[in-house]
């Protein structure tokens, strides 16, 4: 699985902080990550879209 986006340092933080808050939820961590690496590819191919 390599369709890893570049995401810039601010980018990386605000995944961090997301990923973080769905832990403080109750949220395991390898889940927490995959939502949101799925949010970013979902809006990055939206983007891609226009």
């Amino acid at each position: 699985m390599l369709d890893l986006p570049t995401l810039t340092h601010e980018e990386q933080q605000q995944a961090v902080e997301k990923i973080q808050e769905l832990m403080r939820q109750g949220v395991s961590s390898g889940e927490a990550i995959k939502i949101i690496s799925d949010q970013i590819r979902a809006e990055i191919a939206e983007k891609a879209k226009k």
